[in-house]
C-alpha cells in the first residue's frame, strides 16, 4: 500500500509528516488537513508543482517521503463563546426546567385547595371548553348579589387563559374568591384556622353547573336539532341521557314507567365484588328500590332499569368511594382496588336503539383494525416490516353524530384525565389531577408541582392502599384519523 510521509505548507505553518495513501481518494488527505487547520475541504486549493489536487483522482500529482505540498484556504471563524452560559439540567430552576421541558403550568395551593386546583385541571383538558370559554362575555361581581354561575364562569375563563399564556404556576386567587363567595361551604375553616379540606366531586359538580347554565354552543346553521346559540356546551358535550324503567314487582297489573334521566356523570358504586369499573358501572343497570305504587297506595318494591340512550363526547364517571362513617361522624374512603381502562367501550351499557346508531362508526373502527391486522401478518409473513407512516394527515373523523353535537357516535373512549384523592376521608388528604397530553405522555398535577408520567404510572391509580386513588375519570372520544388509502411498501427486516 503506497503510503507517504508527506509535508504541507500553509501560509506560515508547515505540517509535517502527514500521513497521504494513495489508494484513497485525495478527500481523505483534505480531509486530515481540515482537522489541522480548520479549513473546509472544500474551501481548500491543494497543489503541488502547479498541479492542482482534485478530490477524486490523484491525476498528474505524483508523491514520494517528504513531498511538500502548497495549500491555499482560509479557516472557519472560531465559534463564539455562547452569550448566555450553558445550563445543564441538573443545576435549572424548576421554573426553567418547565420552559425546557415544556411542562405546562400548575395552580399554586392557597391553603387546602388542592381538591379545585385538581378539578380546574381535569377540566382544562377537554379542548373543546376552553375555547368556549374564551368566548363567554360575562364578568365577574364581587361585590353586591353576586350571580354563581356567571361569576364562576368569568373567572374560570380569565384562570384558563392566564394558565395557557404563563410559563410558571399561577395562584388562582380571584377562583378561590368567587367559588367561597358562591358556595360558602367551600369557605369553611377548620380547626386550626386555615381552609378545611373539601370533595374533589363537590366541587365538580359545582362548577359544571355554573358552566351548564352560561357556556354555550355556537350556532350552527342548518342543523337539525342541533346547537344554536342558546344550547348549553355542557348539555351537548358532556350531558348523558339515561332511559329509565320502572317495573312494580309487587302489582303485576301496574304498567311499567319509562322517563328519561340528564346526567353528567356516571356512578361506580365500588360493591364487594366489583373489581373492574365496567361491572362496578353494570350494575347499576338493573337495581332495586322502594317507593310509592299507585295501585297498592303504598310503598312497593320496583326494578328500576336504567340504559343510555345518549352518550356525550366526554363521559365522566366518579367513583363512589366515601361513605358516612357514623361512629367517627366522617365521609370515611373505600379503599378498594378497582381496575380502569385507558380505553372504554360503553356500547352494552346504551339501548338498542343507540347500540344500533353506533353501528355506522364502530364498522369504520373495525375495517380499519382489520386492514392494518392484515397488512402486518403479510409483512410478517414476506419477512418484511411495515414502514413508520410518513404521511398520515391529521384530518380526523368526525366523533359526534351529525344531528348532534358534542355527542359520540361510536362508544368508544379514551382516558383523558383522572382526580385521584390520597388519605381515609373525603375531609383530609390530597387531590391531584393526572392529565393526558398526547400519546403515552401524560403530566400529574400536584398543584404548582407538574411532573411528566406515563399511562403505566396512570394505571396504577386504581386503589388498594394508601397511595393516590381514581376518584373521578373523564374519558375523551376516541378518534379515527383519515389514512392515505395507498399501500405501503414493506421493508425488509
Amino acid at each position: 500500500m503506497p503510503t507517504y510521509k508527506v509535508n504541507v505548507k500553509w501560509g506560515k505553518e508547515k505540517f509535517s509528516d502527514v500521513d497521504c495513501n494513495t489508494d484513497e481518494p485525495p478527500i481523505v488527505l483534505k480531509a486530515q488537513l481540515f482537522a489541522l487547520s480548520g479549513v473546509q475541504p472544500e474551501r481548500q486549493k491543494v497543489m503541488m508543482k502547479g498541479a492542482v489536487l482534485k478530490d477524486d483522482e490523484w491525476g498528474k500529482v505524483k508523491l514520494k517521503d517528504g513531498a511538500t505540498l502548497l495549500m491555499m484556504g482560509t479557516a472557519d471563524e472560531l465559534p463564539q463563546e455562547p452569550v448566555e452560559k450553558t445550563v445543564f439540567m441538573e443545576d435549572m430552576s424548576e421554573e426553567q426546567l418547565a420552559t425546557a421541558l415544556e411542562i405546562p403550568s400548575g395552580l399554586t395551593n392557597l391553603g387546602n385547595t388542592c381538591y379545585m386546583n385538581a378539578t380546574i385541571q381535569c377540566l382544562r383538558s377537554i379542548p373543546e371548553l376552553t375555547d368556549a370559554l374564551k368566548k363567554y362575555k360575562g364578568d365577574i361581581t364581587m361585590g353586591g348579589v353576586i350571580s354563581p354561575a356567571d361569576s364562576i364562569t368569568a373567572a374560570m375563563r380569565d384562570l384558563c387563559v392566564s394558565v395557557e399564556k404563563s410559563g410558571s404556576a399561577i395562584p388562582p386567587i380571584i377562583f378561590l374568591q368567587v367559588l367561597h363567595m358562591a358556595y360558602p361551604q367551600f369557605a369553611e375553616k377548620s380547626e386550626h384556622g386555615g381552609y378545611a379540606q373539601q370533595d374533589a366531586n363537590e366541587c365538580w359538580t359545582e362548577i359544571v353547573r355554573c358552566l351548564q347554565q352560561k357556556v354555550k354552543m355556537p350556532a350552527v346553521e342548518g342543523t337539525e336539532g342541533g346547537a344554536t346559540s342558546s344550547a348549553s356546551f355542557i348539555d351537548k358535550y358532556m350531558g348523558i341521557d339515561s332511559e329509565v324503567t320502572l317495573q312494580c314487582q309487587e302489582a303485576e297489573n301496574e304498567p311499567p314507567t319509562k322517563s328519561i334521566e340528564k346526567l353528567y356523570q356516571l356512578s361506580c358504586f365500588i360493591e364487594k365484588e366489583v373489581k373492574y369499573m365496567h361491572s362496578g358501572l353494570r350494575n347499576r343497570l338493573e337495581e332495586s328500590i322502594t317507593k310509592h305504587s299507585p295501585a297498592l297506595e303504598r310503598d312497593a318494591l320496583y326494578k328500576k332499569s336504567s340504559k343510555i340512550s345518549r352518550l356525550p363526547g366526554y363521559l365522566a364517571i366518579q367513583f363512589v368511594r366515601f361513605y358516612y362513617k357514623e361512629k367517627d361522624n366522617i365521609n370515611a374512603k373505600i379503599l378498594k382496588d378497582v381496575k380502569f381502562p385507558l380505553s372504554l367501550d360503553t356500547y352494552e351499557l346504551c339501548t338498542p336503539e343507540l347500540q344500533e346508531r353506533l353501528a355506522t362508526a364502530r364498522d369504520k373502527f373495525k375495517e380499519r383494525e382489520d386492514r392494518d391486522a392484515e397488512k402486518m401478518q403479510k409483512a410478517k409473513e414476506a419477512g418484511k416490516t411495515l414502514p413508520v407512516k410518513k404521511k398520515e394527515t391529521e384530518e380526523t373523523e368526525p366523533f359526534e353524530f351529525e344531528n348532534d353535537p358534542g355527542s359520540n357516535n361510536s362508544g368508544y373512549y379514551e382516558l383523558n384525565a383522572v382526580l385521584t384523592h390520597k388519605g381515609r376521608s373525603s375531609s383530609s388528604g390530597h387531590y391531584v389531577a393526572w392529565v393526558k397530553r398526547k400519546g403515552d405522555e401524560w403530566f400529574m398535577y400536584d398543584d404548582d408541582h407538574v411532573t411528566p408520567v406515563t399511562s403505566e404510572d396512570v394505571l396504577k391509580l386504581s386503589g388498594g392502599g394508601d397511595w393516590h386513588c381514581a376518584y373521578v375519570l373523564l374519558y375523551g372520544p376516541r378518534v379515527l384519523v383519515k389514512q392515505d388509502d395507498s399501500e405501503e411498501t414493506p421493508m425488509e427486516s
